[in-house]
């Protein structure tokens, strides 16, 4: 049941986004956790793949050392997710896309769901695991259109290609951050979604956008490091509370 408080809440954040004209929206794995995304993070050391570590198998280091062990974790993860669909947060937040001068979606997630529902120009901090990229021309390829070899072989240069994601060890990719943060200082009201806050440098983005002066909204489940920050906090799934702000 939905609280008074929470009622009052979501009016609130509801007025300041329909008087807004720039909007900027940070989106974790809390949005795709709704559609039956699983984190694939073991917990501390726990082993998930074969006796390797989430944060061992997913590292700049294995790309190096066994290529084809990547790609077989990877292809296990685009097993899992290949029947998942959308949840009314990524539906929400595609119709959102066309009712504002400006919109901006930064997602740190890699599963492709905010694309499948529609959104275009998506700021993919981490990546996309249905893109698989070149390591020696940068070209790339939809995982889905290579075959079955692996790792795939490079369209342009038949050299082979890895997962297009940042895994542990490397940095977030050329340009797409800094256009994130161009977004956000320029943000009149800036929503961040099912995601703790803690990750940088993505989590800086909410900082960047209050101190430009955007109305700061975080809509979460659990409080998180940033609650207190925020001029709004809506506590709930995002499924549920994004399609109460309205533009249905």
């Amino acid at each position: 049941m939905t609280s008074r408080l929470q009622v009052t809440e979501i009016e609130r954040v509801r007025e300041s986004l329909h008087a807004a004209h720039s909007v900027f929206v940070l989106t974790g794995a809390g949005v795709s956790a709704e559609s039956g995304v699983p984190t694939f993070r073991g917990g501390g050391n726990a082993a998930v793949w074969k006796g390797m570590p989430f944060y061992e198998i997913s590292s700049a280091g294995m790309v190096e050392r066994d290529l084809p062990e990547v790609w077989a974790w990877f292809d296990y993860r685009l097993g899992v997710l290949s029947d998942l669909k959308p949840n009314p947060a990524h539906k929400t937040l595609a119709r959102w896309q066309d009712k504002f001068s400006s919109f901006t979606l930064a997602t740190q997630n890699i599963d492709g769901l905010h694309q499948a529902a529609g959104s275009r120009d998506v700021y993919e901090l981490h990546g996309n695991v249905w893109t698989a990229r070149c390591i020696e021309c940068d070209a790339r390829s939809d995982v889905r259109r290579l075959g079955a070899a692996r790792p795939p072989v490079c369209l342009d240069c038949r050299n082979p290609m890895r997962p297009d994601v940042v895994l542990f060890g490397e940095m977030l990719p050329v340009g797409v951050f800094d256009r994130a943060v161009d977004a956000a200082r320029t943000a009149e009201v800036c929503f961040v979604v099912g995601t703790s806050a803690l990750v940088y440098p993505a989590a800086s983005l909410p900082e960047v956008a209050k101190r430009g002066g955007a109305f700061l909204v975080e809509v979460n489940p659990e409080k998180t490091p940033l609650t207190e920050y925020c001029d709004a906090s809506l506590r709930g799934p995002a499924g549920e509370l994004l399609p109460l702000l309205g533009f249905e």
